[in-house]
């Protein structure tokens, strides 16, 4: 089972820069994070990439962090619902 607030944790390690204050709970926060990194929203619109790119970017930054194995597939695990909301809302 996944904890949220460790992985929101994990999370933030990835990213730095970015606090990510929980709004709803800890899940609705990594899923509306991940979306939107996925979609490259904090990007001007002309430069932004496609969201398949932006998947293979995290994805691979995620692998080649320090965190741990569970830590790493959990996120991943997150990435690829994500991204199927985002292919199913396309249409």
């Amino acid at each position: 089972m996944m904890n949220y607030n460790d992985l929101l944790s994990a999370y933030r390690d990835l990213w730095t820069n970015r606090s990510l204050p929980v709004e709803e709970d800890e899940y609705q926060t990594l899923i509306d994070s991940i979306t939107k990194e996925l979609k490259d929203e904090m990007t001007h619109p002309r430069i932004r990439k496609s969201h398949n790119e932006k998947f293979y970017y995290s994805v691979s930054r995620i692998i080649s962090s320090s965190l741990n194995n569970e830590q790493k597939t959990q996120l991943i695990e997150l990435h690829i619902l994500a991204m199927r909301n985002i292919e199913y809302n396309k249409h």
